[in-house]
């Protein structure tokens, strides 16, 4: 049944994307001076979760990779590593220039040399960016000369009512890519292509992806995760066939696959808040606190807490009521 299993990881990049040309011709035009060896525009890509932001942002590297040999390009998620160092480190890291650096120890300054230091240009993807503890990290990397950034995020206005004046300044001509959520012929059409990468012929009929767009509700990750699940349940089954009842039979753990992968991205502290949420099922925001600073090698403050609790929320990973001092806080998946 399975020729690819590379197409049904949400990592994978596919080498058509599919009801996005317009969106990569206008990354493409920004970018494209680093294919002739010279700096390109910086460039926001904006869209709801599963709308292929960061698969839209690949797949252009990628572009510009093959006329450029001398291209770097480098990636940081910050639902994983949001603190300065933390995300100077991850630069450097994927940028294969900094495999030597101790990661305890090593200030901030040493990756960011080694990124500086990159003979030929650099791109770099800096993907949740709104999750980022400090924006001025991205001042930091703004100033090297020899570094684009390209930032993906879910809200354009909430991240630039973030920025202080100066970062407003510096990335108020930054292009800017509008993603929306897909259609349900547009979601289709991404399944196929993940189907002709990686199943054999016949396993999945159009009217079953087509129930499959529908399910998914315009979330391209959602749909890809319950393409995946379908495909294992149906192998587990010995079935021969992927059909309606087996997709039916795989929602709960498409849903969560989804969850978990989520999950994994998350940094010390901010997975930390999850877990204790998650095994407390609801509790207040004092006593949530309060078990965060006792368990804590080196608790984050307050403001930063609360930072990252209102994008584990935007991500669905917990849920929150009232404000201020009654404010609580549950785990909305039991």
């Amino acid at each position: 049944m399975i020729t690819d299993a590379r197409a049904f990881q949400q990592e994978f990049v596919p080498q058509e994307l599919y009801h996005r040309d317009g969106e990569i011709d206008a990354l493409t035009s920004t970018l494209q001076p680093l294919a002739d060896g010279v700096a390109g525009g910086d460039a926001f890509i904006f869209g709801p979760s599963g709308t292929g932001k960061t698969t839209l942002a690949r797949h252009v590297v990628e572009l510009l990779q093959r006329e450029n040999l001398t291209l770097t390009s480098t990636y940081l998620n910050a639902m994983s590593n949001s603190s300065r160092a933390d995300a100077f480190r991850a630069l450097a890291n994927d940028a294969g220039v900094a495999n030597d650096l101790r990661r305890d120890g090593t200030p901030a300054s040493a990756f960011a040399d080694r990124l500086r230091e990159i003979d030929g240009q650099v791109i770099a993807i800096v993907d949740e960016v709104h999750v980022l503890d400090d924006y001025r990290t991205l001042q930091s990397l703004w100033e090297m000369r020899n570094l684009t950034l390209l930032m993906v995020c879910l809200d354009e206005d909430r991240l630039f009512a973030e920025f202080d004046g100066q970062l407003q300044s510096r990335f108020g001509s930054a292009r800017t890519i509008r993603l929306d959520r897909y259609s349900i012929e547009e979601m289709t059409a991404i399944l196929r292509g993940r189907v002709k990468a990686g199943l054999q012929p016949g396993v999945i009929r159009d009217d079953t992806l087509r129930y499959i767009a529908d399910l998914a509700a315009g979330d391209a990750r959602r749909g890809i995760a319950l393409l995946r699940a379908s495909v294992e349940h149906a192998v587990d089954d010995e079935r021969d066939e992927i059909t309606a009842d087996v997709v039916e039979a795989a929602k709960e753990s498409a849903r969560g696959a989804v969850r978990q992968s989520r999950v994994r991205r998350l940094g010390t502290d901010k997975r930390l808040l999850y877990e204790i949420i998650r095994d407390a099922g609801d509790l207040d925001g004092g006593t949530l606190h309060a078990r965060y600073e006792d368990r804590a090698q080196d608790p984050v403050a307050r403001g930063t807490r609360r930072k990252y609790l209102a994008r584990l929320e935007e991500y669905d990973l917990i849920a929150s009521e009232g404000n201020g001092r009654g404010k609580t806080y549950a785990y909305p998946h039991q």
